[in-house]
């Protein structure tokens, strides 16, 4: 696939280009073209970033940044089997747990909730960071979620993080997440209270809270373009039925032509008339004067 010149591959992160070290030069700089476009794309055209991913991991399978890299392209791509596969290989050559919830989200992709539950109460989730937790904890909600348990998910959403004051970057998320789940087990006025809290939090806009919130408060929004649309459509019919009434003039003198056409006719019957009584006239005034001759 074509990479833009001015993709150099200077602009991945150091830790991954120090993995690409173990390739020869040319090598390690095309893989780190392909590494970057996946970066630029995966979240305005995620198919196009998988497509680069796969040539990457074409060319050096064996670095554990590229592993990853094709399990988050995939992952974008809702190719739930293939980001399990990489982000598996990518942990067995790291040993590092941070892809564990990633791996669960991938079982709820794949249908399986029960097996997400499971990985949720592994050892595994001590040892991430405090993000990772937060993201793991989302996770399990889900997985409630997707059993149809929606008080328990309610509950595995609560926690210190979201009762904190404090906004990181997995506040909005998580405030998002309880809300939803609230106004799914009908706790409309709560929903609302986080909702409105996720927006605060939401300096990015990575959530749609406040649409929410307005949906809640029966607010409806106008698409302008569509508002263009319409009066487009009004001002292309109003220009029709002018001409329509333009076309009708001529008709209206047509029939005053049929109208002076019809009064011609009927004069010209009634001088037929007057003649034809003339005549009759005459002939009867031959036929007396021969009576009295006689």
């Amino acid at each position: 696939m074509p990479i833009p010149e001015d993709v150099t591959g200077e602009e991945i992160d150091k830790d991954v280009r120090q993995e690409l070290q173990s390739l020869p030069k040319t090598l390690a700089d095309d893989v780190a073209r392909n590494l970057v476009m996946v970066a630029r794309l995966i979240d305005e055209d995620p198919e196009a970033a998988y497509a680069y991913s796969r040539i990457a991991l074409r060319l050096a399978s064996r670095v554990a940044a590229v592993r990853e890299a094709a399990g988050f392209a995939a992952y974008a791509s809702q190719k739930y089997t293939e980001a399990l596969a990489e982000f598996r290989a990518a942990r067995r050559m790291t040993g590092n747990v941070e892809l564990w919830p990633l791996m669960a989200d991938c079982e709820r992709g794949l249908g399986r909730p029960e097996k997400a539950l499971d990985m949720a109460g592994a050892p595994e989730v001590q040892k991430l960071d405090k993000a990772g937790q937060v993201e793991m904890r989302l996770v399990a909600a889900g997985a409630r979620r997707d059993l149809g348990q929606l008080d328990a998910a309610i509950v595995t959403l609560q926690s210190p993080e979201l009762a904190s004051h404090s906004v990181q970057p997995w506040t909005a998320r998580l405030r998002y997440a309880y809300a939803d789940a609230l106004l799914s087990a009908g706790r409309e006025d709560e929903a609302r209270e986080w909702f409105a809290k996720a927006i605060e939090s939401d300096k990015d806009g990575t959530t749609d809270a406040s649409d929410r919130l307005a949906e809640l408060d029966g607010v409806e929004f106008v698409d302008a373009l569509d508002e263009s649309a319409e009066a487009a459509e009004d001002t292309e019919s109003s220009a029709v039925d002018d001409d329509l009434n333009d076309e009708d003039v001529p008709t209206a003198a047509s029939d005053e032509d049929e109208d002076t056409d019809e009064d011609t006719e009927d004069d010209a019957d009634a001088i037929s008339d007057v003649d034809a009584i003339e005549e009759r006239s005459d002939e009867s005034g031959a036929e007396g004067g021969t009576r009295d001759s006689e």
